[in-house]
């Protein structure tokens, strides 16, 4: 009896070791806030920051008069990183101010110590696709 509930106890400990598959992906389409910047700390690699805002519309009224309501907006500004060597670089060089793109990747919580010595939280999306979309309307000759 004594080493039927060890085997148990062992099958339980070897089911738990078992990987499971998880999911962290974004996608955001929105318009850059500000030209990109490329930093690197000493004995890492470089890293490409830029922000993107995406924007959330909505009508607020009754449902009877929905189509007659007041247009509401909510703008989420959201901090890119680009880790990847071919990416940053393309990044760097080629996301603009008030550019459309298109970004995935995966969201990315941390923390980090301000010039205060006050500890920060940092939520930031590490890209590893953008995609630039052409918008003749707002591109300047």
């Amino acid at each position: 009896m004594v080493f039927r509930q060890f085997v148990r106890q062992e099958s339980e400990v070897a089911s738990s070791l078992v990987l499971e598959r998880s999911l962290n992906r974004v996608q955001l389409l929105g318009r850059v806030g500000q030209d990109p910047v490329m930093r690197q700390v000493e004995g890492k690699n470089p890293v490409t920051i830029f922000s993107l805002a995406t924007n959330e519309m909505w009508r607020s009224g009754d449902n009877e008069a929905y189509q007659m309501g007041d247009v509401s907006q909510k703008t989420t500004w959201h901090r890119i990183s680009v880790f990847r060597p071919g990416l940053r670089d393309v990044a760097y060089q080629y996301v603009k101010k008030g550019a459309r793109i298109f970004v995935e990747g995966k969201v990315d919580y941390g923390e980090y110590m301000d010039k205060n010595n006050v500890r920060r939280q940092a939520t930031t999306i590490i890209a590893d696709n953008i995609i630039f979309l052409s918008d003749q309307a707002r591109e300047k000759p």
